[in-house]
């Protein structure tokens, strides 16, 4: 078990992102699933990539264009998504602040491709 402050987790720049950081909050131990934070800077953005697996996804901060397959929604704090496996989605920090979210998905393996 373990209880730790998510400000003492690593934080990691997701690659060919702009402005978007990741912290693994799961433990390396064994482990049904994984919870992520990801927080994108103001102005920040992920591109457009699908994933072989699902992700339930809910905002903590902020306010951001999230866009998943052909809906646009904006995602605000308190607003949770779900993400299909293989659905293309992008997401862009283009309300004036920084927004972030848990990203929660399974430890079967993945694999990311950008579009």
């Amino acid at each position: 078990m373990a209880c730790k402050a998510i400000q003492d987790v690593e934080s990691n720049h997701i690659p060919k992102t702009n402005e978007a950081y990741i912290q693994v909050l799961s433990p390396k131990e064994e482990k049904d699933f994984i919870v992520r934070k990801i927080t994108l800077k103001n102005g920040g953005m992920m591109p457009n990539h699908i994933n072989k697996i699902a992700h339930q996804q809910v905002a903590l901060k902020g306010e951001a264009k999230v866009v998943i397959g052909n809906e646009t929604f904006h995602a605000k704090a308190g607003d949770y998504l779900y993400i299909p496996a293989g659905a293309p989605h992008y997401y862009e920090a283009c309300y004036e602040s920084d927004y972030e979210f848990l990203c929660m998905i399974t430890t079967e393996p993945d694999e990311l491709t950008f579009l």
